[in-house]
């Protein structure tokens, strides 16, 4: 199963893009086993502790979703991990011939390396289950950092090109991935607007 890799890629992270690499799944596969059910956690962390646990900001009173403004925000929120996933996949496929790699037409490698690289920020969806604000922003700060590292390590060895070329690939995946965030983050509030906006309750 490919929820192996998830381990590995915290402890010995070079054998496990090699790995990868020489396990060469299909995109689809790669989505079905690994990012379907790991991309699931911080939704559902999240829904759990906005509707049940609810948070404060300062002093001020315990602020809670209402269920169905907390389903809807975690399925969209879902679906966005999802697309993210897949556009960082492609472009990272994409990009792949300016730095020497070779581009295929199913994205395999490219898909692998997104979503793999993406694991720690999976992982740290388990502590938005402690909804504090302060706390859940280290958390995944920490899981960004070391997904661009693992970003930056698996790029020469999933897609097969020269070490240093890798810094400058990194540099363009982790752009990618920025504005990726960024345009999620523009979506989120366009979607609000069209009636998904957050509903609190007290």
């Amino acid at each position: 199963m490919l929820l192996k890799h998830a381990f590995g890629l915290f402890t010995h992270p070079d054998a496990e893009w090699a790995e990868i690499r020489r396990e060469h799944e299909t995109p689809w596969h790669v989505y079905v086993a690994y990012v379907l059910i790991l991309a699931a956690i911080g939704p559902v962390c999240a829904y759990i502790s906005t509707t049940y646990f609810g948070w404060t900001v300062g002093s001020e009173r315990l602020i809670k979703l209402s269920n169905i403004s907390a389903i809807q925000l975690s399925i969209l929120t879902y679906i966005a991990i999802l697309v993210g996933v897949f556009a960082l996949g492609w472009m990272i496929d994409w990009m792949a011939s300016t730095y020497g790699a070779k581009s295929e037409v199913d994205k395999s490698n490219g898909i692998a390396l997104a979503a793999y690289a993406a694991t720690p920020l999976f992982l740290a969806g388990f502590a938005l289950l402690y909804p504090v604000p302060w706390f859940n922003a280290l958390v995944f700060l920490a899981a960004a950092a070391y997904a661009g590292y693992l970003v930056y390590d698996g790029l020469p060895i999933v897609m097969g090109i020269p070490k240093e070329q890798a810094i400058v690939y990194a540099g363009a995946v982790l752009t990618v991935a920025l504005v990726i965030l960024v345009t999620t983050r523009v979506g989120s509030v366009l979607i609000w607007n069209y009636g998904f906006a957050p509903q609190f309750v007290g």
